[in-house]
Parts: C-alpha cells; structure tokens; sequence
C-alpha cells in the first residue's frame, strides 16, 4: 500500500474516495477489486471504445442527462416511479447502476453475464399501469431500447464534450456497437450500432415522448432538490447545468429545464465540474492501478 504524505494529494485522496464510495456504495472497493483483478476473459478490452467512455468522469455528466432524457417516455418513466425507489433511495440506485456498467464493460465475461441475468430478473418482476392506464413491462424489449439508446447517446455525448480522450468516428460507431452487445443481451431488439443509426433511433421514439407529472418531478428533483448536504450543491449545480445544456433543444423545452445560467454557462461549468471530479478521483487508468496496489 501506497503513504501519501503530500498535504494536496491527501485532501484530493479523500475527496476521491468520498466520491467513489457515493457512486459505487460501501462495497465499492470490494466491488472495483473484484472487477478487475479476476482473471479471466472479457467481453470488452480495457482500452476500447466502451471502456474509454465507463471509465471516465464525463459519465457524471452523462449519466445525469441520460436520467433526464429518459424520463421523457411515460411507460419507461412509469417504471422507474413505481419501482426504482429513485426519491426514497438516489443513491442506492445509482451504486447499482454504476456497478452494472463496471461490471459489463471491465469484469470477467462470465460476472458480465451473471450481472446482466440478475438484472433481467428484476425486470421480469417490473410491470403495472402509468397514470393514464397503459400497461408497462420493464422486460419490453421496446422500452429497453428506449432506455439502451438514451443512455448511449448521453454517455457518448458527454464524453465527446467532456472526456479526456473524445473517440474519432470510427471508435464512436465501435462504441455503439461494443455497447449494443449488452443491451441485446438486456433483451432489448432495436439497438443502433452508429452514430447515424442512434440519431434514427432517437427520432423514431420522438412521437412516443412527452413530459409526464412524474418525468417533471424527476428532474425538479434530479436537479432543484438533490440528495446532498449544502457545501457540495455548489459544485454538483456545475455538472447539472453541464448535462442540461448537452441535452438536445427538444428535452429541454419539454422539461424545462433551461435556466439564464445553464444557457450562457452550462458548457463550460460541466467541464469544471468534470475535471474536478477528474482530480479527485483520477483517470480509469489511475484507478485500476490502485485496484493492483490493493491486491
């Protein structure tokens, strides 16, 4: 194990590992080891498109805009009101999402598989009725492409605007694809492989879009009233207005989400809030070193 002594490095230790413990839950030191240090074959190359993109800081950007877009779907919406314990526990459903994109990008193939079974299981237990009486399912492969599209698109627009490395095009279509691997084995149908055909996608479920009371609250909450003490509102308002902005003009008319600031500032506070993120918690490579240092 590694003593800092530098007084800098120690605060931004700190810092970082307060953060990854909010992300990835209690466990999530256990969770980060076991995910990269079980030897074992991968669906997915350290260094590959997907793995540039989970790995790095712009995903609390793009995570916090792909939550937004996808509330715009009632049924997918209605789902995560009823089920997800979004309001009653934020943070324990972003430990397990965050656990299940490391999972299937960076673990074995065979934990990537376990994860991916788990989580099909809990959607075949998710189903009801929206407010408006249409049935929902969360194991319908339509709304799975729904979700599956708006998360590609956020976490790949963020990490374009704001990673440390922005893919090319070509690596940007490979990223589509490596991650259409995992939502097909979701269960989803109709999964874009390119940038081209994620821009269709998207369009195709446009008609089916609009901003429900719940998707409302959604962002009010995600975005007014998050579930942090004060000093660190602040520098999480930064993100926010980062993800807002990159949202497209469409989303955020509908949710209304655009403020004076998120208009005029919105880019350039999300790229301070991610490379603060950035320094407190290091890059991907950064933090699979400190994984071996562990073991």
């Amino acid at each position: 194990m590694t003593v800092v002594t530098n007084p800098v490095e120690q605060v931004r230790v700190r810092l970082g590992d307060a953060l990854f413990l909010k992300v990835a839950g209690p466990d999530g030191h256990a969770s980060r080891d076991r995910i990269h240090l079980t030897p074992g074959p991968r669906w997915f190359a350290p260094d590959s498109p997907i793995g540039r993109v989970h790995g790095d800081a712009a995903m609390f950007v793009g995570g916090l805009r792909a939550l937004l877009l996808q509330s715009l779907h009632p049924l997918a919406m209605a789902g995560v009101a009823g089920h997800s314990g979004y309001r009653g526990d934020p943070w324990g459903r972003l430990a397990r999402t965050s656990t299940f994109l490391a999972t299937t990008t960076f673990a074995t193939a065979d934990d990537a598989q376990q994860m991916v079974d788990r989580v099909r299981a809990v959607h075949d237990r998710v189903r009801g009725k929206a407010p408006d009486g249409r049935p929902y399912r969360a194991s319908d492969p339509h709304l799975l492409s729904w979700v599956h599209a708006a998360e590609a698109d956020s976490f790949l627009a963020a990490h374009q605007r704001y990673g440390e490395r922005p893919l090319s095009a070509r690596d940007a279509d490979e990223y589509l694809a490596q991650s259409a691997r995992v939502a097909r084995a979701l269960g989803a149908v109709v999964v874009p492989e390119s940038v081209p055909e994620l821009r269709d996608v998207l369009e195709a479920y446009r008609p089916e879009l609009e901003a429900s009371p719940a998707a409302l609250d959604t962002a009010h909450f995600l975005l007014r009233e998050p579930p942090l003490p004060g000093p660190a509102r602040g520098p999480y308002g930064l993100l926010a207005a980062g993800a807002v902005r990159l949202l497209p003009p469409w989303a955020r008319d509908q949710l209304d989400v655009d403020t004076r600031f998120s208009r005029a500032l919105g880019g350039p506070a999300g790229g301070v809030a991610v490379r603060a993120v950035r320094w407190g918690m290091g890059t991907s490579e950064r933090r699979r070193g400190r994984a071996r240092l562990s073991a």
